[in-house]
């Protein structure tokens, strides 16, 4: 079963596995700090829990932050973590589904191309060139051109042919918006 857990900061909610929320509700010093109820939402889209203490000495103030999905895979799927893949993810990309069958670890690489794309044209691997659009992928540090095209769309369905051939389910692929 699932449980959705509302966020302080936002309209939103995260989802986790019930064995999860019994979990940590049960777990003392997270009661303690009345983690559950003060969860928010990062601006990176993250769930997280931040909380600033006062020093025990008085000398200034210390913030701890605990990201919800690291929290949980720390806790449930540490037997998957290795020297490599020692970065907590989602598969789907959806950062407020912390449900156990959606968390993953993966290596740094991967993470990478997983994450947000910084072009304009709003697709990994695409760039404006004058009135075209240039399709490039990066494969182990160097660039390969993937062609030019009218479209970004176009250009981003080449894109995601060479991801899937390169890095299989671990590549990243654009969601192409298709007009209706």
């Amino acid at each position: 079963m699932l449980v959705k857990i509302k966020l302080k900061n936002s309209d939103d909610s995260v989802i986790v596995d019930d064995t999860v929320y019994d979990a940590l509700s049960a777990d003392a010093y997270l009661t303690q700090m009345d983690f559950l109820n003060n969860l928010r939402k990062h601006s990176s889209g993250c769930v997280v829990f931040q909380k600033t203490w006062k020093r025990a000495d008085n000398n200034g103030f210390k913030t701890e932050t605990i990201y919800l999905h690291k929290l949980i895979a720390e806790r449930f799927l540490s037997d998957k973590r290795s020297a490599i893949k020692n970065l907590a993810g989602t598969k789907n990309s959806d950062k407020l589904d912390c449900r156990l069958d959606n968390l993953q670890w993966r290596s740094r690489s991967v993470a990478s191309r997983q994450r947000k794309t910084s072009s304009n044209t709003g697709y990994t691997g695409v760039y404006r060139e004058n009135n075209r659009f240039r399709a490039v992928i990066s494969v182990d540090k160097k660039s390969h051109h993937l062609g030019m095209f009218d479209t970004p769309e176009e250009a981003a369905e080449a894109y995601n042919r060479k991801s899937k051939e390169v890095f299989g389910d671990q590549g990243k692929i654009n969601r192409i918006a298709r007009a209706k």
